[in-house]
């Protein structure tokens, strides 16, 4: 006689890791984000993703990242199947302190590479001081003859 120990949380516990991601095996997006000077950098792992099913939107202050890798076609039988597949997206919520005009993308070795610059409102600037006849800030002298 055979037993079998089954699990009906098996396949339910598998679905969940696929969609979430494990500390193992991360979401379908990983992402790094860091500031560079007047600039920040974000790149996405996208290996296996053609160039063509990216899609970029900023809606607002919200970017959103999509794309897809397309699962195989034809006569084939998976021996191991750990890469995900289909569409996925991401968004993010930028401040107000970034130029969203100006971003810039790139596509390079399965690495999308998002350079977002900070709007010139944000950068830091002097403020002259200006200084009237009697010293003091505010004040206008007159002069009389």
């Amino acid at each position: 006689m055979l037993l079998r120990n089954t699990d009906p949380f098996r396949d339910l516990d598998r679905l969940t890791q696929q969609l979430m991601g494990t500390t193992n095996r991360p979401a379908a997006m990983p992402m790094d984000a860091w500031r560079e000077g007047d600039r920040f950098v974000i790149e996405f792992d996208l290996p296996g993703v053609s160039t063509e099913s990216i899609d970029l939107d900023v809606e607002r202050n919200v970017l959103t990242v999509r794309a897809e890798r397309v699962a195989r076609n034809g006569d084939w039988e998976p021996l191991a199947a750990e890469r995900p597949r289909g569409a996925f997206s991401r968004q993010l919520v930028l401040g107000d302190n970034l130029d969203l005009d100006r971003i810039e993308a790139a596509y390079s070795d399965g690495v999308l590479r998002l350079v977002v610059p900070v709007a010139e409102k944000a950068k830091p600037r002097k403020i002259e001081i200006s200084q009237s006849a009697s010293g003091r800030a505010g004040e206008h002298a007159e002069l009389t003859t």
